[in-house]
């Protein structure tokens, strides 16, 4: 189903960051509980749980608010954090050039700002090499953090407007490589352009902006980019983050939605695409879907 799903991906995305996975556990509630997120009797398991593996880092698939992190964190005894955090360590990893740090830096500090801890409840240390503003930040005061913010959003706007007279400048067509993370982007690049955009079997391995030409015909070249991967709950200030990028994705001529057509949750993950292209203001562009891995068995059965 779509939880156990989200759960194997969760567990990918903290394999990225190098936390192997010691144990996993669900819950089924009518709502979530205000205070732990988990019922009373759940949490129990979990602290047993991280005791019999001896865990010193718990990530909740859900989004927690701050309070609930606080409490988590007291209650535990280790450092507790929730899929949003989890995607934004990867990006701080990931990223490369200087617009793709800024854009990371800028959503950890939005993401950031309303969770900085009461002095008196210091956060725990983290069982992985957490990157980005770490705990640095968490003791600045709100007013720093904003200042911040402030001063990365003009340095991000000023890398958009430099980039989109350099787009008006072009004179050839561009198309844009969209799709889930790790469907195969990067791969499609490599062979489309015999580029050698880095490729691994991870989630976002691809943070940057790569654009190649390609020449389809004798007198016919095309500008082909390659794209961050989408995922479920990617974060909402993290795609505000890279809207400087992701406009090019908006300005294209065209996009290849990529999908892994052997992913027993293709169909999810091309409903995800859709969304993420609604919330950019890519909904109305021209496509065409192209299904990697449809010559494996799993790959013709989705075809078919």
């Amino acid at each position: 189903n779509t939880a156990q799903d989200s759960l194997e991906e969760l567990a990918r995305l903290a394999d990225t960051v190098g936390a192997p996975v010691a144990g996993t556990m669900t819950q089924r509630r009518p709502k979530v509980d205000a205070a732990f997120c988990v019922g009373e009797g759940k949490l129990g398991e979990i602290q047993t749980l991280c005791r019999e593996h001896a865990a010193n880092l718990v990530v909740f698939d859900n989004e927690l608010s701050t309070a609930q992190v606080n409490k988590l964190d007291r209650a535990l005894g280790i450092k507790v954090i929730d899929r949003t955090e989890l995607i934004l360590q990867i990006f701080a990893r990931r990223a490369s050039s200087e617009e793709s740090q800024a854009q990371v830096e800028l959503a950890q500090l939005q993401y950031m700002e309303n969770r900085v801890p009461d002095q008196r409840q210091p956060r725990f240390g983290a069982g992985i090499g957490m990157r980005g503003p770490g705990e640095t930040p968490l003791q600045m005061r709100k007013a720093a953090m904003r200042h911040r913010i402030k001063l990365l959003k003009q340095k991000l706007e000023r890398i958009r407007v430099r980039r989109d007279k350099t787009r008006k400048h072009r004179a050839l067509p561009s198309v844009c490589l969209v799709g889930y993370t790790n469907a195969g982007k990067s791969t499609l690049l490599n062979a489309l352009t015999r580029a050698d955009a880095y490729v691994d079997d991870r989630p976002f391995a691809t943070l940057d902006t790569t654009t190649r030409l390609v020449q389809i015909e004798q007198r016919q070249q095309v500008l082909v980019s390659d794209t961050v991967g989408f995922i479920r709950h990617l974060p909402h200030r993290l795609v505000a983050s890279f809207r400087s990028t992701l406009e090019e994705v908006t300005q294209a001529d065209m996009l290849i939605v990529v999908a892994d057509a052997a992913d027993p949750y293709v169909s999810d993950h091309l409903t995800v695409v859709d969304e993420t292209l609604e919330e950019v203001g890519a909904r109305s562009q021209r496509r065409v879907l192209v299904l990697n891995k449809s010559d494996t068995a799993a790959g013709r059965r989705a075809v078919d």
